[in-house]
């Protein structure tokens, strides 16, 4: 008897939990992860290389959770990063809620210990609680304890992750999940694909015509495009209700290129200008956070009425009453705008007071690209980048830093949708070299990067990671050897002031020890002339730029925000 059940075992073929996972994530289209491997998940990793799919692996598990992270913005499909259980899933949890915070749909795996010693603290290795740690900073955190229940797990991440307001998911992976085995035509039965997991929501058609009807009677309406509106990938739509109705608009950040920067109705050049004077706006993929000063103050001058598109209802009177509120998918509700104002046209004079004041604003700004100085400064060295990057209009531009970041917004034109990537909503920094990888990885073009000297640093041991893989990245350090800026001295310091960094450095030489390109640029044209070179050869680069220690500003933009002591030394 035992002889015949053994025969019966041997005929039979088994899978196990690494396979399984492997095959649903195959099965659900997703063909890459990022990460950083080691006990319990280095044969996973071996595994889905040698099944065929890719594999990024990175120096830290933060800048592999970035990558997945804004992968999942250009693709919306969630991005996989994979991470040793606890401080390898801690590495991985600030861009799981970087991807939260940011509506960027992403999936962090992570092996951990059994629960019956985390949950008796009898001191496993890397024990940690890490489904409840996870909780607070990501839509949804799963644990899965059984291999018959990774499909079931898999597609509830997936769904969780795309669907309403896109984010991040945790998933829990206990080290005993993979050893364990079913046989192959069980573990079939059990994978899925979700159906329809992110559906379109339909507004209301009251809402709609609340909506139509506030836009048609604004005098000086005005369209405000956040990240959301890129994400959502309905660029033609978008661009027809702009274009149909005539209103003005203008983007956010990562929502450059939407439309082009060049194009006739962007008042983003006059930002200043027609944020406080429009008196409706209609906000598509944006929240009145802080990067909207909450739809209040100077900023937004006197009263004015909000059409806000958002598929989360509760995210409408977050700062201030939204007069008219669409809940739905940007798609839905932009194609029954479309409807509704069909014929409608804003008034001609406001757009051409805009027209004004964006053609003064460039004059004002095109000597500063152009004016030579004994050291480069922000403008004139970005001025030569944008200049190069006229010719590229499909590179995706990775960008962070203070002054490096809001220069750059500012200066560097796009003209394709979902090419500008930068720190969003958080403004944080390190996401620079992760963002390269899945950009490059994500598109297949090339990728140029303007990063602060401080926010390279977050993430600089990443360059081997572009050399290991041989990705067309063209990293640009604009060095003033500095936080802000390179030459502050502060009376009565025992060490070099807090926000110095050794003078001189070569950031250059550190991509040539890596087997890269490095080029070191002192004038605006040595940069445009190095930028050109390392994009036109698809190698890995980092160019040097030096920058004058006296440019900058502290905090860049948002000084406003920065404490500063009102109190003096003390005697």
């Amino acid at each position: 008897m035992k002889n015949d059940i053994q025969a019966v075992s041997e005929a039979t073929e088994l899978t196990d939990g690494f396979h399984l996972l492997i095959d649903a994530l195959k099965m659900n289209n997703i063909d890459t992860i990022y990460g950083v491997l080691g006990i319990p998940v280095t044969a996973l990793g071996r595994l889905w290389q040698a099944e065929g799919g890719h594999f990024y692996s990175f120096r830290h598990e933060q800048h592999a959770g970035f990558a997945a992270s804004i992968a999942g913005f250009i693709t919306k499909k969630p991005g996989i990063c994979v991470t040793v259980s606890a401080p390898g899933f801690l590495n991985g949890l600030t861009a799981l809620a970087h991807a939260t915070t940011n509506c960027f749909p992403m999936i962090l795996m992570s092996g951990s210990s059994e629960r019956e010693i985390v949950d008796l603290q009898q001191g496993d290795y890397e024990e940690m609680d890490q489904l409840n740690i996870a909780r607070p900073h990501c839509k949804a955190a799963f644990r899965i304890n059984r291999a018959e229940d990774i499909g079931v797990g898999i597609a509830r991440a997936i769904r969780t992750a795309v669907s309403g307001r896109p984010g991040g998911v945790y998933l829990d992976l206990p080290a005993r999940l993979f050893t364990q085995t079913m046989t192959v035509e069980e573990g079939a039965k059990s994978l899925f694909v979700p159906i329809d997991p992110a559906p379109a929501q339909i507004p209301a058609p009251d809402a709609v015509a609340r909506a139509v009807d506030l836009i048609k009677n604004a005098k000086k309406p005005l369209i405000l495009l956040g990240k959301g509106a890129a994400y959502a990938q309905v660029d033609d739509s978008i661009k027809a209700l702009i274009e149909e109705t005539g209103i003005p608009f203008t983007p956010m950040s990562m929502a450059k290129g939407l439309l082009s920067d060049l194009h006739p109705q962007n008042a983003a050049a006059a930002r200043s200008f027609v944020l406080p004077e429009s008196d409706v706006v209609i906000l598509i993929g944006a929240r009145l956070n802080w990067l909207l000063a909450h739809g209040k103050g100077k900023t937004w001058g006197g009263s004015k009425k909000f059409v806000q598109i958002d598929i989360q209802s509760n995210e409408m009177d977050s700062n201030v009453q939204i007069a008219a509120p669409l809940v739905g998918d940007i798609g839905s509700v932009v194609a029954a705008l479309r409807t509704g104002l069909k014929g409608f046209k804003a008034d001609a004079t406001w757009m051409s007071a805009i027209a004004e004041r964006v053609a003064g604003s460039k004059a004002k700004l095109a000597p500063k690209l152009a004016t030579a100085t004994p050291l480069m400064n922000y403008s004139n060295s970005l001025g030569a980048v944008r200049e190069v990057l006229k010719a590229y209009p499909d590179i995706s531009l990775v960008n962070e830093g203070a002054n490096a970041l809001d220069n750059c917004r500012m200066i560097v034109d796009q003209y394709q949708p979902r090419k500008r990537l930068d720190t969003g909503t958080w403004g944080v920094m390190g996401i620079g070299m992760g963002y390269c990888v899945a950009a490059a990885t994500v598109t297949g073009k090339p990728v140029v990067a303007v990063e602060g000297d401080s926010a390279f640093g977050f993430s600089g041991m990443e360059i081997e990671t572009l050399v290991r893989y041989n990705l067309p990245v063209t990293v640009i350090v604009m060095n003033n050897g500095g936080i802000y800026k390179g030459d502050e001295v502060i009376a009565g310091a025992k060490e070099a002031a807090c926000t110095l960094f050794t003078p001189g450095i070569r950031y250059d030489k550190m991509m040539e020890s890596f087997g890269g390109q490095g080029f070191h640029a002192t004038t605006p044209e040595e940069l445009a002339k190095f930028l050109k070179q390392a994009i036109d050869s698809g190698k890995p680069t980092l160019i040097n730029a030096v920058i004058d220690p006296s440019a900058g500003v502290e905090s860049g933009r948002i000084q406003g925000l920065n404490i500063v002591s009102q109190v003096g030394k003390k005697k």
